[in-house]
């Protein structure tokens, strides 16, 4: 074995540690694209999760030369959404791909792709991409691309087998570290009233609430983040394309903060004439239990047995009636709910139903309602 291969080895098992390790998202991706540089040099690295119902983005981070360069985030979340770029991640996510590289894509002619020819090459300089699927058991959970530069040999065949090979892991790490994070007790205070913002026709923000403008802050908090108006024209771009019947209806994701709190961005797009049309109003919510019990039953990877006891877990129903409904013994369904729990890295019912209907709502129960209906 060479020192390249010897190398390679040791960082793929470096990352498959990481990735069962139990890290918060911030730790998990920041160590990982650490050992990445090992055996897999770049000039640097984009990395986003994305909404595995819906395949939205939900967030992004930056490493290397791209870091706090944010200038050109909702550009890059229009090509991703709202044209034809056949290697977009919305793309990507239902390709039976695991990476690519745009120098072997386009056939050594990256300015045949849209996102190299109107971003990359000219913004950043950047000549060859790879690009990596986060996929596990057929959820799509992020991806990553990786950049060089004009003077940087291009990503060879190997280099994107092995970073393919390592796409189930990184999705491993990504679910994981999504509920790794426990809601933070000093909640951000954000101003009364909805949080509301209009996008224009030319992607540029035209009015936010004071709620809208203080989420945006908390979705940019994070070590690493991008701009968090990437997360959003990539709601305003499908907006955009379900006026036009491209897609059946107006998008919405869910997104988890640095603080653990969890929200539900919806966009829908505005009727207009003139100068007007093209519009796009999005909304943020903080996230009601049933909007986001799919996405972190999702994230324990639990089998379609284990996933129908525990939805009757959460309905109250007891073990007898358990067994009783899913035609299997109260051994059988003990033995189910003996595999969630260490999924969830919980010890009973109680708290796998407070583990579910979160650390971040469990706390405020009793508390006096919002306006709003929902919990202040």
């Amino acid at each position: 074995m060479n020192a390249s291969t010897l190398t390679a080895e040791r960082v793929r098992g470096d990352v498959e540690v990481l990735s069962r390790a139990g890290l918060e998202l911030e730790d998990f991706l920041t160590e990982a694209v650490a050992s990445l540089s090992r055996a897999v040099p770049s000039v640097a690295v984009c990395i986003g999760t994305h909404d595995p119902a819906t395949h939205l983005l939900t967030s992004a981070r930056k490493y290397g030369d791209l870091a706090g360069r944010n200038d050109h985030d909702g550009q890059f979340g229009q090509l991703e959404y709202d044209s034809g770029e056949p290697t977009s991640y919305r793309h990507l996510a239902e390709a039976p791909v695991r990476a690519l590289s745009m120098t072997q894509h386009t056939g050594g002619d990256v300015e045949r792709s849209e996102r190299m020819s109107q971003l990359m090459v000219p913004a950043f300089g950047y000549y060859d991409e790879l690009r990596v699927v986060f996929r596990e058991n057929g959820r799509f959970w992020g991806g990553m691309a990786m950049f060089r530069g004009v003077d940087d040999p291009v990503f060879s065949e190997a280099e994107v087998e092995f970073m393919g090979g390592l796409g189930t892991s990184f999705a491993r790490g990504v679910r994981g570290g999504l509920l790794a994070r426990m809601a933070a007790a000093d909640r951000v205070v954000v101003p009364a009233g909805p949080a509301v913002l209009v996008v224009g026709a030319r992607d540029e923000i035209l009015q936010s609430s004071p709620a809208a403008t203080a989420r945006l802050a908390e979705l940019a908090s994070a070590d690493h983040s991008a701009d968090p108006f990437g997360v959003i024209s990539a709601l305003v771009g499908t907006a955009r394309r379900a006026a036009r019947g491209e897609v059946q209806s107006a998008p919405s994701s869910r997104v988890r903060t640095a603080s653990g709190q969890w929200l539900v961005l919806h966009a829908s797009p505005l009727s207009g004439l003139g100068d007007r049309d093209g519009e796009v109003v999005v909304t943020i919510e903080e996230a009601r239990p049933p909007e986001i019990v799919s996405l972190v039953v999702a994230a324990f990877d639990l089998t379609p047995r284990e996933r129908d006891v525990t939805q009757l877990v959460l309905q109250g129903v007891d073990t007898k009636e358990i067994a009783a409904t899913l035609h299997m013994s109260t051994y059988t369904v003990q033995d189910h709910l003996k595999s969630v729990f260490d999924k969830a890295d919980v010890r009973s019912r109680r708290e796998l139903i407070a583990r579910v209907f979160f650390d971040q709502y469990v706390p405020r129960m009793g508390t006096d309602l919002a306006p709003s209906g929902f919990f202040a």
